[in-house]
């Protein structure tokens, strides 16, 4: 029950991005005078909080307690989602935009640390899988219930939904989650710099993280610009059907396939089967129904690398506190790929046509096997 709680609180924190962008053209007609990367900064700035502090946030979690930053983290979230509602000037906006990306930040970054530590161990590889799912899920909720919320033309019923979401779930966690223990004493004292050196230098702390930033930056991109390279008539299916078999899979064979190997091991099958599926969408460009598999492929492959990146995290981090930091590396990171994949893959197309997608996606999967790798034999040198 406690682990479902946690799970719902990130499908709201998905959805501090998610409900922006399924408004996007009334929020254009709400503020004219910005234009589309004006109204594309309101969506963005959540996640460049995420980009400059994911790893402070990982570090403070554990001072503050996960109890008490996950649950004022929902109630902020509330109060700035109510507050949005409200005809705010453009620049007062983007100062609640910047606080609801404090708490989204807090969410995700309690969010898979407490389920690693609640989740009995023969089910944590799927409860971290199923918490690896809240983005997905998120969007595939809100394509279905956004446009009737939206229909009047106001952004007022999605948002105040939104606020009753976080609202709730604030209240649930505060009820279900156990008291914080006694806060560690606090460790920063060389700096945050240094702190943030000693978690990436960590290669049990920072792996999950390493692993996960190729993924970010090649699933967000292909989600984002593939689709359109596909003839008409299956791009909303390709548009569609990706991110939902990514789910699928994940929550199966990806879950299935925990039972088997460790994590990294799953986070490396996953990459590799992405490269396949890369070639097969080279080789099958332009054939019809062999491109439209090699794209499921793809789609389910990273699928896989989601859910067990996230399993990573318990199975290489057995403290509390080294999970929080894990979690925040992920968050940082994470937001790198999704800041950087998108131009890139642009331009690579631009410049190359359908053929800059497989230059993009096989050096992120190769990089992805390959950082896992490193970091395994260091963790050996070290055992």
């Amino acid at each position: 029950m406690t682990v479902f709680a946690l799970w719902l609180a990130g499908l709201g924190s998905a959805a501090q991005f998610g409900k922006l962008s399924v408004s996007f053209d009334l929020m254009a007609a709400r503020y004219p005078d910005y234009g589309a990367a004006g109204i594309g900064l309101i969506v963005s700035i959540v996640g460049i909080v995420g980009l400059i502090f994911g790893t402070t946030a990982g570090l403070l979690v554990a001072r503050i307690g996960p109890r008490r930053a996950i649950v004022a983290a929902l109630a902020l979230g509330a109060g700035v989602s109510a507050l949005q509602v409200l005809p705010l000037p453009y620049a007062a906006l983007i100062v609640t935009r910047v606080f609801e990306g404090i708490s989204h930040l807090s969410i995700v970054v309690v969010g898979p640390t407490m389920i690693a530590g609640l989740a009995a161990p023969r089910y944590q590889g799927f409860a971290m899988t199923l918490w690896s799912s809240f983005f997905g899920v998120t969007y595939a909720l809100l394509a279905l219930f956004g446009p009737p919320l939206l229909a009047q033309g106001s952004i007022v019923p999605l948002f105040l939904t939104h606020a009753a979401w976080m609202a709730a779930l604030a209240l649930i966690l505060r009820a279900l989650l156990p008291p914080d223990p006694p806060a560690p004493s606090l460790t920063m004292g060389n700096g945050l710099i240094a702190q943030h050196l000693a978690i990436y230098a960590s290669p049990r702390i920072a792996a999950p993280a390493l692993g996960f930033v190729f993924y970010t930056a090649l699933y967000v991109a292909v989600l984002t610009l593939l689709p359109p390279l596909f003839p008409e008539g299956e791009r909303a299916l390709v548009a569609a059907g990706m991110p939902i078999f990514s789910i699928v899979v994940s929550l199966t064979l990806g879950v299935w396939g925990l039972r088997y190997l460790t994590a990294v091991q799953m986070v490396q099958t996953g990459y590799a089967l992405g490269v396949l599926a890369t070639l097969v969408l080279w080789g099958g460009w332009g054939q019809g129904g062999l491109a439209l598999v090699a794209a499921f492929g793809l789609a389910g492959a990273m699928g896989i690398v989601q859910g067990a990146s996230f399993a990573s995290i318990p199975e290489l981090n057995q403290g509390a506190e080294d999970r929080a930091r894990a979690s925040g590396a992920v968050a940082q990171l994470g937001n790198v790929g999704t800041t950087t994949g998108t131009p890139v893959l642009a331009l690579m197309i631009g410049a190359m046509g359908p053929m800059g997608l497989i230059a993009f996606c096989l050096p992120l999967c190769l990089c992805g096997i390959a950082a896992h790798g490193i970091q395994a034999r260091r963790r050996a040198r070290q055992a």
